[in-house]
């Protein structure tokens, strides 16, 4: 089967809201694919279409090139996680995943080695009801994890895992892409993604913003911005003005800079006598490039005063 994810011209409504609009990208073999956009965005709603937990009012949504209802052995085609409490409470975590061993003939085997992969392997016969939410977490991954599918799908992975989890959660997409998988993640931790993911897909009101690499979604958002600290920001100010660039104080003792590079700005305040103590082109976050992406796109957005409606509250997932 092929290792890929693809939506094409995808279209869902809930009553008079539209929560995917035309949405179509493709998640590609041996790479960690982020899905990210505001809350309202479609991002919840085409994970669940892609999976066949919803139906599409229009498009496709194909898991290696066939709908999620046409696959004969779907576990060993993809693998999710999307809700962790979707488990339950009174069933032990090894005897979860057996269950679902037995629905695909998927020998014992693998249920113990997915338990040890995720750090399950000492709590693989308590109840799932005394699992913290990072253990939950896990038992989700290895259910994810099962049939050794070539397609995986996450919703917010690191969601109650501590700092050792998160780390190995980064550790365990990038190695499962390196296999040749394609790794569909759906974060809003910004910083998760630019540690892990490869490309991104950037959505708001059901539409992609952006479907670019990390490196040139990054670069693009550094711009030629430099930053610049130094004890005589005044008189560093005026030179630069004065040689066509734009100027913001962002501290007490910095500047960025706009329209000149980090080596112009160095040899313009050095051959003025402008004492710095330091000249650097200036490197955006993910965070910064992506609140910049969809700013205007958010379908909700919470209060400024005390009381107000709770970001997202009420709307489509």
């Amino acid at each position: 089967m092929e290792a890929t994810i693809e939506v094409r011209e995808l279209r869902k409504r809930f009553g008079a809201v539209t929560a995917v609009d035309g949405l179509s990208f493709r998640v590609e073999p041996g790479q960690v694919t982020g899905f990210v956009g505001p809350n309202g965005a479609g991002k919840s709603t085409t994970l669940r279409i892609l999976l066949g937990l919803d139906r599409a009012d229009g498009g496709a949504a194909l898991i290696g090139g066939c709908p999620y209802a046409e696959l004969r052995t779907p576990l060993l085609a993809v693998g999710a996680l999307l809700d962790a409490a979707a488990v339950h409470p009174g069933r032990r975590g090894r005897d979860h995943l057996l269950w679902m061993a037995h629905s695909h003939r998927i020998p014992v085997r693998r249920v113990d080695e997915v338990l040890d992969l995720v750090g399950l392997g000492a709590a693989a016969r308590r109840r799932a009801g005394g699992y913290s939410l990072g253990m939950r977490q896990r038992l989700g991954i290895a259910a994810a994890l099962l049939g050794d599918p070539p397609v995986l799908l996450f919703d917010e992975p690191v969601n109650g895992l501590d700092p050792e989890g998160v780390r190995w959660i980064r550790g365990t997409l990038k190695a499962l892409a390196d296999e040749g998988r394609a790794v569909l993640v759906s974060s809003h931790l910004m910083s998760e993604l630019e540690d892990t993911a490869d490309h991104l897909v950037v959505i708001g009101r059901g539409r992609v913003v952006a479907d670019t690499s990390v490196r040139e979604l990054l670069a693009a958002a550094s711009g030629d911005r430099v930053e610049v600290r130094t004890g005589e920001r005044a008189r560093a100010m005026t030179v630069l003005t004065a040689a066509g660039a734009s100027v913001a104080a962002t501290g007490r003792d910095t500047l960025t800079v706009a329209r000149l590079d980090a080596e112009r700005v160095a040899g313009l305040l050095g051959g003025a006598g402008v004492a710095f103590s330091g000249v650097a082109a200036h490197r955006a976050t993910l965070e910064e490039a992506y609140m910049e992406l969809t700013r205007g796109t958010a379908r909700f957005a919470a209060d400024a005063a005390p009381g107000g409606a709770r970001d997202g509250e009420g709307g489509p997932r």
